[in-house]
């Protein structure tokens, strides 16, 4: 039995079904699996609950293939599409991110309910393995808002267990909150407060629940920041692959100042309006065209919901029209990469003069942590005041309303005109905020927090 559990949607391995029947094992990196295998307890009582995500994934699980501590969860796949999409990210995701088209959006059917009811069949997959796993009082750190439910549904099984969650993504205000129909919201709370402990990137994401919830009984809510692995993460960004991107993006970029963004190409991430914020500032300061280059990496996301491929598509030609109108034959004022590619992306970090990060609700953005760890000359921080990273980084940042693309204009053009005396002293600080609770720490601080309980 496993005295410290982990559960959440994504696991730390996954298996693709080869043409020949053959299943090939693809593990994962990041500092979650690094913590779980340093903390003090035999390698035995450890385990990793996740959902079988492919059908590589689900013909592993029926075969009886598994990784040691790790445990994956075969769910009917249609439970698990309206679970995952159908809940946790159309309605979830939108709910806590603040995105709703309000006059048209969020609307709660009898379509809706059928999907909730996937939701909770969902999580109850994932209580009912972790309660079967699980050793008298062990520790279970359950992971995002894919699985608010599962708190309540475990303490009902094992009243004994010690229960964390933790959400990363905000959390909606009350009004947002109210939203919901009652009983889904008196039934999400009651999820989650069948947890010892509720973890959050910020106070203010802390605060939210809190207001939202009312009574919170037993439960513990705290703010906990993930940070970035410095060590790892430079050591990422100095392998030849990214010293050979780098050399392409300097031929492109020449000697021209470089303003970076790297985001997936979700709904909060504000892309467009930064991309608006480029715009304008070319347009009210001409002095820099020709003179800098935007490289924004734009990873395409959830393309299986419209709203997303859209979105994307209208990012890739918000940028072609930038280029058209300032564009020159030696001068494309916008290199955009609409594709997964990580090696280009730590390329940008090392040339990143300026860092732009301005979602319109975030809760972390780990981006406005790792640009300042990596870039080579320093970076100067254009941070929207709604990105969970505000609350540690705004004093060495260019704080914006990510709403405001005149401002965010401004703060550009102010961050490209930045002593470099003084870019290299708030680098240093950023750096150094960014690296302060990395995700191993992150991970012992809320376990030891559970086990004090």
């Amino acid at each position: 039995m496993a005295t410290v559990l982990v559960a959440s949607n994504r696991g730390p391995v996954s298996y693709v079904l080869a043409e020949d029947g053959s299943l090939d094992t693809r593990r994962g990196g990041g500092g979650l699996a690094s913590a779980l295998s340093t903390i003090d307890v035999d390698a035995r009582e450890r385990l990793w609950v996740c959902a079988a995500l492919g059908e590589g994934d689900r013909e592993a699980v029926r075969r009886g293939v598994a990784e040691p501590g790790v445990r994956m969860l075969d769910i009917d796949p249609d439970v698990y599409a309206d679970a995952y999409n159908g809940i946790a990210n159309s309605v979830l995701w939108f709910l806590h991110h603040h995105l709703y088209d309000i006059p048209r959006e969020p609307v709660f059917d009898a379509g809706f309910r059928r999907r909730w009811e996937s939701y909770r069949t969902y999580n109850r997959a994932f209580a009912e393995a972790l309660a079967a796993e699980a050793a008298e009082g062990a520790a279970v750190l359950v992971q995002d808002y894919h699985l608010a439910l599962v708190p309540g549904q475990l303490r009902e099984l094992r009243p004994d267990l010690r229960i964390a969650h933790f959400t990363h993504t905000p959390w909606a205000s009350p009004e947002y909150l109210g939203m919901l129909p009652t009983d889904i919201r008196e039934e999400l709370l009651r999820g989650m407060l069948g947890a010892d402990r509720l973890g959050f990137h910020t106070r203010a994401w802390a605060k939210a629940f809190e207001e939202g919830a009312g009574d919170l009984g037993r439960t513990r809510v705290a703010a906990c920041p993930l940070g970035v692995d410095g060590e790892e993460l430079r050591a990422l960004a100095y392998r030849p692959e990214v010293d050979e991107r780098l050399a392409q993006l300097r031929s492109e970029v020449g000697d021209r100042r470089t303003i970076v963004r790297v985001d997936r190409t979700e709904l909060s991430k504000n892309i467009l309006r930064g991309l608006q914020a480029y715009r304008e500032l070319l347009t009210a300061h001409p002095e820099w065209r020709g003179r800098v280059v935007h490289l924004a990496s734009a990873y395409p996301s959830r393309q299986d919901l419209e709203s997303y491929r859209s979105y994307t598509t209208a990012v890739s030609d918000l940028a072609e029209e930038i280029n058209t109108e300032f564009g020159t034959a030696d001068w494309q004022p916008v290199l955009v990469s609409v594709k997964d590619d990580f090696t280009r992306s730590l390329a940008a970090y090392r040339l990143a003069d300026v860092a732009l990060v301005n979602p319109v609700r975030d809760g972390m953005n780990l981006v406005a942590k790792e640009i300042p760890v990596v870039s080579e000359t320093g970076c100067a921080l254009v941070l929207s005041r709604e990105a969970g990273a505000y609350e540690e980084l705004h004093e060495d940042a260019l704080t914006v309303n990510p709403f405001d693309v005149s401002e965010t204009a401004e703060a550009l053009h102010k961050a490209l005109t930045m002593p470099p005396s003084e870019r290299t002293d708030r680098t240093k600080r950023l750096a150094a905020t960014a690296t302060a609770r990395p995700p191993q720490r992150w991970f012992l601080d809320q376990l030891e927090a559970l086990r004090e309980r």
